[in-house]
């Protein structure tokens, strides 16, 4: 297995003889308005690609999407990426991904297999305020393959008890988790803060976590480097990936 960060939660995973984009975010820098109700007022995304937009989504054999929103699914994606190509995606993102023009889009309920690779949707939540409603849905996703490690890409989602209880049905080995804290102007994070990866990482004493989706975005005031202090303080900076963007893991 290898996970590479591309940008934000944008993620190139070669898989079971699989080649998955997940969560793709291919707009050039600073061509999308600051994400509404936060600050500070900076364009998105703050970062460019490490390597041109059409060789990113060129590269997908299967596309896998947590969600829709812009930072996870833009309409750069949506121009780039073959509209032949396989998606899987929650049920709540069929009919907008179809409408899309895309021709093979596998809503999971529970479970698909493509050729050898088992993807299984699982619970995540993006907030535990109020908004939760408004930001609509998301998922996670864990992957199992024969003689693949199994991995869990959490989506965007804060440590909460469905989380905790994916991670102990699943026992993943590799789990990415959405950091950065990100926030609206009022009411609680949106994407995981260091305290959360933190929770994460002891729930798993087993499994190396991989934190993305910092320092892309308006709305993410966690850098990799704060987040990195926390870890060390923690004691877990060994077990917890921090990978710059167009980096490469391998397991």
């Amino acid at each position: 297995m290898l996970v590479r960060l591309v940008r934000n939660a944008t993620l190139l995973v070669e898989f079971g003889g699989l080649t998955l984009l997940v969560d793709p975010m291919l707009a050039d820098p600073h061509t999308l308005p600051p994400v509404e109700n936060t600050a500070p007022p900076i364009r998105n995304p703050l970062v460019g690609l490490p390597e041109p937009a059409a060789e990113v989504s060129s590269a997908a054999g299967v596309l896998l999407v947590t969600h829709l929103h812009r930072d996870h699914f833009d309409r750069a994606a949506q121009s780039l990426v073959d509209p032949a190509t396989p998606i899987i995606c929650q049920p709540a993102d069929h009919a907008t991904l179809a409408g899309y023009g895309f021709t093979e889009v596998r809503a999971v309920e529970a479970a698909t297999v493509i050729d050898d690779v088992t993807v299984t949707r699982v619970a995540a939540r993006h907030t535990m305020g109020d908004g939760e409603l408004t930001l609509g849905p998301c998922s996670g996703f864990v992957l199992t393959a024969p003689g693949e490690p199994t991995l869990h890409v959490a989506g965007d989602c804060v440590w909460c008890t469905e989380l905790a209880a994916v991670i102990e049905e699943h026992r993943p080995a590799v789990i990415v988790l959405n950091a950065g804290a990100a926030r609206f102007l009022d009411g609680p994070p949106i994407s995981m803060t260091a305290d959360d990866v933190i929770a994460a990482a002891r729930s798993a004493p087993y499994a190396t976590l991989v934190a993305v989706h910092l320092e892309a975005l308006n709305h993410c005031p966690m850098s990799r480097d704060e987040l990195r202090r926390h870890l060390v303080a923690a004691g877990l900076d060994e077990r917890v990936r921090i990978p710059g963007d167009g980096e490469a893991l391998s397991w």
